[in-house]
């Protein structure tokens, strides 16, 4: 699978420094293709809407934070409908693809797709690809209707099931050609974008007017560009309940720590606003902040100090948190599962045993440990309101795109409005909490803990982290803008 080379960018330049880091479009190798009026013209639901089309030149900044006299920085095209549309109705043969991990609104998104295109566009052809991207060539595929999905974002998880890997793109073309198939709609994280750029490659090179569109699935948060993915408001919430239940055996017993495994491979989203907005965290242990355990300014010393104070603590930990510090006792650390992603060691099974030694030796302290791990019950729900609403505006936004023929895309919120992102941009790195920001200084703060970061280490934390221009190109900035993002749709 490959990443869009760069000399397929198609940038867009104008004054003071403006850049559009445009998506593709079908007439970009395809030339001469008609155009119909927008349905939508007639929608009686729609019609009313005053300036409801999107006009061509507008854009999105990717930065919100810049110097006055600073260039204005990079754009994106913002989603929305369009006056033209590239298919008619009766034309459409639309499928939708699920791949990768469980994640709150999955079935909403699903749901949302089929009714947009069927009661907006009057499309009423739309296959169902089960089972993940092997589902192209090897398993069955459901007609979906409005009334099929009616009720399916009450549930969890997805109507059209999921795997991961087996991602053949020739396979996967072949069988888009064969069925005849205009419209792709593929949902999933990072991984699944890479594939969706690799289809999108070979349906160009085989000049075929099919539209590829992406919608970014992530539970962690860790897609890179966008404010937040779907599925993480959820997460965060129903992460409460673990926590809170922590809080409860905790404060229940003499010297009683709980210890709460949250969602977070790579980065420690999920755990870091689930610490912020419980308040009832005494330490959060994040990928991207390293820490120890024996010695001055451990963990350890750090829960003697709590538990004499308080009498009880509680420790959320994200999974993918202190890999390191397991890789000198654990095997098989180099094993990765059908999408790549590395098969992690139960790190919180592993800090709870070290704080039981610990206390049962050394220290010689009784505590009550009780560890908790909610994560496949947090994924395993459906999206809540937030999600849900935000599942609505992406599912709509990609259908518009996609009748716009607009292609290669995945639509996603930046800086509080819905837009269209090249996928070489979606696949270029992954978001991650950066610890030298103003967010994860409040979490310290709530929490009192210490940062384990010597001042020496805080500095090269920092040069590798810092942008060179911190408000402009302000990464800095990102987590900040996410917490507040939703509060500007």
């Amino acid at each position: 699978m490959g990443l869009v080379s760069n000399s397929q960018m198609k940038l867009v330049t104008g004054d003071a420094g403006y850049v559009l880091e445009d998506v593709p479009h079908l007439t970009d190798y395809i030339p001469d293709l008609p155009t119909y009026p927008n349905p939508l013209r007639s929608n009686p639901a729609y019609s009313v809407v005053k300036q409801y089309f999107v006009h061509v030149d507008d854009t999105v900044p990717q930065k919100v934070v810049v110097h006055k006299n600073g260039p204005r920085g990079t754009h994106f095209r913002r989603a929305g409908p369009r006056q033209k549309v590239y298919f008619e109705s009766d034309e459409v043969h639309a499928c939708i693809v699920t791949c990768g991990g469980l994640c709150p609104g999955l079935n909403t998104v699903i749901r949302e797709i089929v009714c947009s295109l069927y009661y907006m566009y009057g499309v009423n052809k739309v296959l169902g690809i089960e089972g993940g991207y092997r589902g192209f060539y090897s398993k069955n595929t459901i007609p979906l209707t409005p009334k099929v999905v009616n009720d399916i974002h009450k549930r969890g998880g997805t109507f059209l099931q999921t795997s991961r890997g087996g991602h053949d793109t020739l396979k996967i073309v072949d069988s888009i050609q064969d069925r005849g198939i205009n419209q792709v709609y593929i949902i999933g994280g990072d991984g699944t974008q890479k594939g969706a750029a690799a289809i999108y490659e070979e349906v160009r090179r085989r000049g075929l007017k099919v539209v590829v569109a992406g919608i970014p699935k992530t539970i962690d948060n860790d897609i890179p560009v966008i404010d937040r993915s779907f599925g993480f408001d959820t997460a965060v919430e129903e992460a409460q309940r673990a926590i809170n239940a922590a809080h409860v055996e905790a404060e229940s017993a003499e010297n009683g720590v709980g210890v709460v495994k949250l969602m977070g491979r790579y980065c420690g989203f999920i755990a870091m606003y689930a610490t912020l907005a419980n308040r009832d965290v005494d330490c959060c242990l994040i990928p991207e902040s390293p820490f120890y355990l024996e010695g001055k300014g451990g963990l350890l010393e750090f829960m003697e100090k709590r538990l004499k104070e308080n009498g009880h603590m509680v420790i959320v930990i994200a999974e993918g948190a202190g890999q390191d510090l397991l890789s000198e006792s654990l095997q098989s650390l180099d094993q990765k599962d059908a999408s790549g992603n590395k098969q992690l060691q139960d790190v919180g099974l592993w800090i709870s045993q070290r704080i039981k030694d610990h206390f049962a030796k050394p220290c010689k302290m009784d505590v009550t440990l009780k560890y908790i791990d909610p994560t496949y019950m947090i994924r395993a729900i459906p999206g809540n309101a937030s999600d849900n609403v935000f599942c609505t505006l992406l599912a709509q936004s990609a259908v518009h795109g996609a009748m716009a023929g607009y292609t290669g895309f995945t639509d996603g919120l930046v800086n509080g409005r819905q837009t269209y992102i090249p996928f070489y941009r979606i696949n270029e790195r992954q978001n991650k909490v950066v610890i030298t920001d103003r967010m994860w200084a409040r979490l310290l703060s709530s929490t009192n803990q210490p940062s384990f970061l010597g001042p020496t280490d805080g500095i090269e934390v920092k040069n590798e982290e810092e942008p060179k221009t911190q408000l402009l190109d302000g990464e800095n900035c990102e987590a900040e803008t996410q917490s507040n993002s939703h509060f500007h749709q």
